[in-house]
């Protein structure tokens, strides 16, 4: 038996060294503390928007939803289509992205109250066609001063945006379509300083409406030149992708929609 520091150990038995001393030190000996590795802050993620839902205004032919909402508070009334034509589909992401980049301008919802309809042809774009489901052209069918014949508005879903436009009375409307082989934006009434801002946001040319084949009957013939309200066709390139094509004019969206600062007094 040999002694060591006064514990016993018989020979030829290992000594249990650094197990006994990690006993008889523990408490004594401190660990040094171990160095986190460095995280990077996440950025910061833009709060949540809280968009309104969409609401129904009227019915299409085959019984549709013709979908509506309301963004913002501002005096200044801007009515923005998001189609007539079913088989212009050229708009869509751009009517689903515009009240999110509307609200995220800087003091633009306490400016601009933004009026949207998703589609006013919901039965042309679910088949896929040009006009409604009776073969009507919807944007020949307002009651403007340039028909050929008839008075217009003989089918729901024109009554429904003819009421829309009496009811909120809009300092701007702007229409999604879409144009085979060409692209630009075409304005009807007194709108042709807010074509040519569009224009410079986006590179799109202008073309005034006189300068392309008649449109008797159509939303910009009524609304702008017998109603005096600024209505902008925005005319894509047909085929252009949806996301690229609300690329391509984002800021001229939103450039028009707040257009210029009014004269002091106009409104309340």
């Amino acid at each position: 038996m040999v002694s060591i520091h006064g514990i016993s150990q018989t020979p030829g038995m290992r000594t249990p060294a650094l197990p006994l001393l990690g006993v008889l030190l523990a408490g004594c000996v401190q660990t040094p503390p171990r160095h986190r590795p460095l995280v990077e802050p996440e950025p910061e993620r833009p709060a949540p928007i809280a968009i309104p839902e969409w609401q129904s205004i009227g019915s299409s032919v085959e019984g549709r939803p013709i979908r509506y909402r309301r963004i913002g508070r501002g005096y200044r009334q801007v009515l923005w289509i998001g189609g007539i034509h079913g088989d212009e589909i050229e708009g869509m992401v751009a009517t689903s992205e515009l009240p999110t980049a509307f609200l995220r301008q800087p003091g633009l919802p306490n400016r601009v109250t933004l009026h949207q309809v998703e589609d006013m042809n919901p039965d042309g774009r679910a088949a896929q066609r040009r006009t409604n489901l009776r073969g009507v052209d919807l944007n020949r069918d307002f009651p403007a001063s340039n028909r050929t014949s008839g008075s217009g508005l003989t089918q729901p879903e024109s009554r429904v945006i003819h009421e829309l436009i009496q009811a909120i009375e809009p300092d701007l409307v702007v229409v999604a379509h879409s144009w085979r082989d060409r692209y630009f934006i075409n304005y009807d009434g007194p709108a042709r300083p807010l074509a040519r801002l569009f224009a410079r946001k986006s590179g799109f040319p202008v073309v005034p409406s006189e300068s392309i084949a008649a449109t008797p009957g159509s939303l910009g013939s009524w609304c702008g030149w017998d109603r005096h309200v600024p209505t902008l066709t925005l005319e894509w390139r047909r085929g252009t992708l949806p996301a690229q094509a609300w690329e391509q004019t984002r800021e001229a969206i939103l450039a028009v929609i707040r257009g210029n600062e009014e004269p002091a007094g106009k409104r309340p």
